[in-house]
């Protein structure tokens, strides 16, 4: 044998040792991490920033003692868990290309805020709040026109854990309490979905971003279409078919519940200002109708009426939920609530306390910590533990952080 193939030969056998080494330790659990590269593990997927010596060492030293959840709030407590963290978690929820990248806005700041605060976070979708900076920053005021009051709190480099202060959206924004519903009634959740269209969009994107499902996966072609409005072609194509196949699998839930939007817009001058910054969310309250049809339904629940004028017509914001009935009974609504009701309030309660809306909340807070949606057994066994502690926690998210940080810790 050469010398060029004895060196060859002890490489070969050499690097052949140094795997079946690394299995025979796999396989029987040595390979693992230790208390402080999980502690550190916890605040990386939590916070985005490394710990100080001496965080380090009391999360070291919780995990060792058994109590790596209070590792984990440890974590929490690192202001940027609310700069990076939860901003970027949020900003996808509030924009139409689910993009991480916009200012910060009082839609992402409640968000931030309730979590922040330890709520229940169901009220995201129906409780008259909102997060604004602290006064001692001398910030522009809260406007239902722009967004310079949250810009100028981000690019002023304040903690938001510690300058975000709560208030009544009411009180703000001039809508009465019964019409505010958390962030669907937020500035910027009426710029993204209430601008033009026909309000269809505030809808299916509350269903993306906080049920886990669009429209496509909750369709139901067996429920009756008589909310269905004007504007859809009962044949498109001339093919009647594709009406009964399709469009009406949406539509026949859909239609009915974002009736509850019919008093709400997003008025802006689209010649001066065509990307709406410079809009506001208008509501037509008691006593308010439009111009164009007498009543306060917004006009742009009657457009394209021609379209199939034997079409359901807009009288009120009375939304029912058809989904009660059906394949979406899998959805988990709350049985204590009717399912119906009216405006946005109630139908952000009718989202918030169905199983869907603590199981979706779960799994994309599985997925920010852990890097990665639940793919096995085991992960989805625990997305279901968490689903129950989260309803036995009070909907606080910070538990479900906790949780998914102390799970993926040994990753």
């Amino acid at each position: 044998m050469t010398a060029r193939n004895r060196i060859r030969s002890r490489l070969t056998k050499a690097c052949s040792t140094a795997v079946l080494f690394a299995f025979v330790l796999g396989q029987t659990g040595f390979v693992q991490a230790g208390p402080r590269e999980q502690a550190k593990r916890i605040h990386d997927r939590i916070a985005g920033v490394p710990p100080s010596a001496d965080v380090l060492d009391d999360m070291e030293n919780d995990i060792v003692s058994g109590r790596a959840i209070e590792a984990a709030f440890t974590a929490m407590q690192d202001r940027a868990f609310y700069d990076v963290t939860l901003k970027n978690f949020a900003a996808p929820w509030t924009n139409e290309a689910m993009s991480k990248f916009v200012p910060l806005n009082d839609y992402i700041a409640t968000v931030i805020g309730l979590v922040r605060d330890g709520q229940d976070f169901r009220r995201v979708l129906y409780d008259d709040v909102l997060y604004i900076g602290n006064p001692s920053l001398n910030l522009p005021n809260y406007s239902t026109s722009n967004n310079n009051h949250y810009e100028s709190l981000e690019n002023s480099g304040a903690s938001l854990r510690d300058h975000l202060e709560r208030v009544n959206q009411s009180t703000y924004t001039g809508l009465p309490p019964s019409a505010t519903a958390g962030v669907i009634t937020s500035r910027a959740s009426a710029r993204a979905f209430f601008s033009a269209g026909t309000n269809r969009a505030m809808f299916r994107f509350t269903l993306i971003n906080h049920m886990c499902n669009d429209l496509e996966q909750v369709a139901d072609v067996t429920l009756p279409p008589d909310r269905i409005r004007q504007d859809v072609s009962r044949s498109p194509g001339g093919d009647s078919r594709v009406f009964l196949n399709n469009c009406v699998g949406c539509h026949t839930g859909m239609d009915p519940m974002a009736q509850a939007f019919a008093y709400y817009d997003y008025e802006y001058n689209a010649n001066a200002d065509p990307d709406g910054e410079l809009g506001r969310l208008v509501y037509n309250a008691i006593g308010e109708t439009d111009p164009e049809t007498g009543s306060r339904v917004q006009a742009k629940y009657h457009i394209n009426a021609a379209t199939f004028e034997q079409g359901y017509v807009t009288p009120d914001d009375r939304w029912d939920n058809y989904w009660r009935q059906g394949a979406n009974r899998r959805l988990g609504w709350d049985p204590s609530l009717p399912g119906y009701g009216n405006g946005a309030k109630s139908l952000g309660r009718e989202f918030a306390h169905s199983n869907a809306f603590a199981e979706c909340q779960v799994k994309k807070v599985f997925e920010n910590v852990c890097l990665r949606p639940p793919s096995n057994g085991a992960d989805r066994s625990q997305v279901r533990s968490m689903v129950t502690s989260f309803a036995n926690q009070g909907y606080d998210l910070k538990q479900v952080f906790a949780e998914s940080a102390v799970y993926c810790m040994g990753e």
